[in-house]
């Protein structure tokens, strides 16, 4: 599990267009919140995903990136960003590779056997892209506008600065 104050781990990952996005772009210019959720089209999915589409002009103003992961395919995702106007960018880690090194998959016993899962879990980067905030196991309800004042929190720190 990845702890505040460390570096988060950068990553290349296709978006439901099949344009790659690069982690690494926003570094110096952009915080980031990057959502891990386990399914396209799942109901708390689907209620969290729209929560952040809703917040996204506010996360935008705050000088932040808002992006969806989970292990479903580009095209489950554009069907998916279509069917619910989503307007967040949603990447596909298909191979989990990076739920791993956010230490978002873990093992979950199910009738019996035990199942690897993705974790719904969020983390707020910084523009240095240090992770300022890992939450793991997050309720979806509400979630995006609690996010949201983590967010403003960062933009609090960093004027200080230039003030």
């Amino acid at each position: 599990m990845l702890q505040p104050g460390q570096a988060a781990p950068q990553f290349l990952l296709p978006d439901a267009d099949m344009e790659l996005f690069d982690s690494a772009s926003l570094i110096g210019k952009q915080h980031l919140v990057l959502f891990f959720y386990p399914k396209d089209g799942t109901p708390y999915c689907t209620l969290e995903a729209i929560d952040f589409s809703d917040h996204e002009s506010e996360f935008n103003r705050l000088g932040c990136a808002v992006v969806g992961i989970s292990r479903d395919d580009c095209l489950s995702h554009a069907e998916f960003r279509d069917k619910h106007g989503l307007s967040v960018r949603l990447l596909s880690d298909e191979d989990g590779e990076v739920c791993r090194k956010f230490g978002v998959m873990h093992y979950r016993e199910h009738e019996g056997h035990k199942k690897l899962c993705l974790i719904r879990s969020t983390f707020v980067i910084d523009k240095q892209g240090i992770v300022r905030h890992a939450l793991y196991d997050v309720n979806a309800k509400g979630h995006a506008a609690e996010v949201l004042q983590l967010v403003k929190q960062l933009g609090h720190k960093s004027s200080r600065h230039h003030a």
